[in-house]
């Protein structure tokens, strides 16, 4: 325990990471970092940290991830849900730990106009939530996989920009249409 009170302190703050800042740290130093600090047994657990929940419930060993990925896993079911609904198309039932709010969340996010603003409100809705779920312990271990979460949460959305998605849509539309150039 006492390693991660080192650890945790060397962390920087990333909440309040604007959209066109640098993070102050990278995942790969992040890992790094951790892989000084925790336990093996810790570590096995952070090296399986992934934004994509594994498709079926498995114990991570954290109850903090196994909270999140239960969470990451209804969201992306709602959202199929919803996609398929509005394709007139059967999906099948989500999982019953699916909540409303969840649900709400999968249907303000595929009825947004641009690809774009859905994925920022999926961004600050997944932060919400991990807000409402991080441990209160921020020396714990799963205070640094929340952290890491975050990281990735912060990481991905830095990566959209948006001329490169335009032309990139441009280019898939024009090639479905057949309009190569």
């Amino acid at each position: 325990m006492a390693n991660q009170y080192y650890l945790v302190s060397q962390l920087p703050d990333i909440s309040a990471a604007g959209e066109k800042s640098t993070l102050p740290i990278t995942e790969k130093y992040y890992r790094d970092l951790c892989s000084r600090f925790l336990d093996s047994e810790s570590l096995a657990v952070l090296n399986q940290l992934s934004l994509e929940a594994p498709r079926t419930a498995v114990k991570t060993g954290s109850a903090f991830l196994d909270k999140w990925y239960e969470f990451e896993r209804c969201l992306r079911y709602a959202l199929c849900q919803v996609r398929a609904q509005k394709m007139k198309k059967d999906f099948g039932p989500i999982p019953v730990s699916c909540t409303q709010d969840i649900i709400q969340a999968a249907r303000t996010a595929v009825g947004m106009d641009s690809p774009l603003s859905a994925e920022q409100f999926l961004f600050e809705y997944r932060i919400n939530v991990l807000n409402d779920i991080q441990p209160l312990d921020s020396f714990s271990v799963d205070a640094v996989f929340a952290y890491g979460i975050r990281l990735m949460l912060v990481e991905r959305m830095k990566k959209f920009d948006k001329e490169k998605g335009t032309d990139s849509y441009h280019k898939i539309y024009d090639t479905i249409l057949g309009e190569t150039i």
